[in-house]
């Protein structure tokens, strides 16, 4: 019988804005916070200032590691990222950020806050207002600007891999898994090209292979599978797996054949997220945190060498 080897991720350190964090002892678990009205999970419940303070209050003290608060929607067939008059605004975006970054500063002013924005506009207001992380859905690829903002902030970045933007993902062509890793580990070389370029130290960027973004079905299954041969590209991985819908279609054979709703994919995104952190996943980003940290425990446990 053939030894099952799991991957610990390499030790590392990521350079954020004010402070480094260690990356690899354990598994760390970032709470997301949605301050939009249409994200495919929990749009509207949050646009509210005081709930998605209260929500990050509650991430916090249920044991997250980062918070990372997002004011605009890249749900499929969004127009994130395009030109079209239906794109929320960098003012709109800020409007609803700013005050409740400025808020969980206030209560918490220790706790490590990611901004979920693609637009150097608002990441310059947010690293202003105090945050230490600009995680962007694009690798640098849709606004020239924002590799520029981040090197003169000295932030850290998570660099995400997506095949186009929102509304083209449904045409997207399906890849076999060979072609898909291939894929997604060129365009990250390139994000960290572009990044290296603008003068951000290596030391400052976590990557992230985008699950779901431009991703059909069954290849965000193979990309699992296969995510540890991304740690080749040498920096730590970030998984968000939560709440996707390929998740969904998985269990669909509970559902009479149809797609499981996002409030029934809960138990489907915490063995995702386990088997992404026995791939090498260093983060996890997540709608439900304490779950998701008790379920990081178990896996580090096992992941911990004898003797240790």
């Amino acid at each position: 019988m053939t030894e099952e080897k799991q991957v610990r991720p390499p030790a590392a350190h990521w350079k954020l804005r004010t402070r480094t964090l260690a990356l690899g002892p354990r598994t760390l678990v970032m709470g997301i916070v949605n301050i939009t009205p249409d994200s495919f999970s929990d749009g509207g419940l949050y646009l509210d200032p005081a709930a998605a303070i209260a929500r990050s209050m509650q991430w916090l003290d249920e044991g997250a590691d980062l918070i990372d608060l997002g004011a605009e929607s890249t749900r499929p067939g969004s127009q994130a990222g395009s030109s079209s008059d239906a794109e929320v605004s960098a003012d709109e975006e800020q409007a609803r950020l700013l005050p409740v970054l400025e808020g969980v500063r206030k209560a918490r002013p220790d706790a490590i806050v990611s901004v979920d924005t693609y637009k150097a506009a608002t990441a310059r207001a947010a690293l202003a207002a105090g945050a230490e992380i600009i995680n962007d859905v694009s690798g640098f690829s849709w606004d020239d600007d924002l590799a520029t903002v981040c090197a003169e902030a000295g932030c850290g970045v998570v660099l995400m891999h997506t095949r186009g933007r929102p509304d083209e993902w449904s045409t997207q062509p399906q890849l076999a898994p060979d072609d898909l890793l291939k894929a997604i580990s060129s365009g990250l070389h390139s994000s960290l090209d572009r990044a290296a370029a603008a003068g951000i130290a290596v030391e400052s960027i976590v990557l992230d292979p985008g699950y779901g973004f431009g991703k059909r079905g069954a290849e965000n299954f193979a990309l699992l599978a296969r995510q540890a041969e991304l740690l080749a590209l040498g920096r730590p991985l970030l998984a968000g797996l939560s709440r996707k819908s390929f998740l969904g279609q998985a269990l669909a054979p509970l559902y009479g054949g149809k797609r499981a709703a996002v409030e029934a994919r809960e138990t489907a995104s915490l063995a995702a997220m386990v088997a992404a952190v026995l791939n090498g996943a260093s983060i996890v980003r997540v709608h439900q945190v304490r779950a998701a940290v008790e379920a990081a425990l178990v896996v580090d446990a096992i992941r911990q060498p004898a003797g240790e």
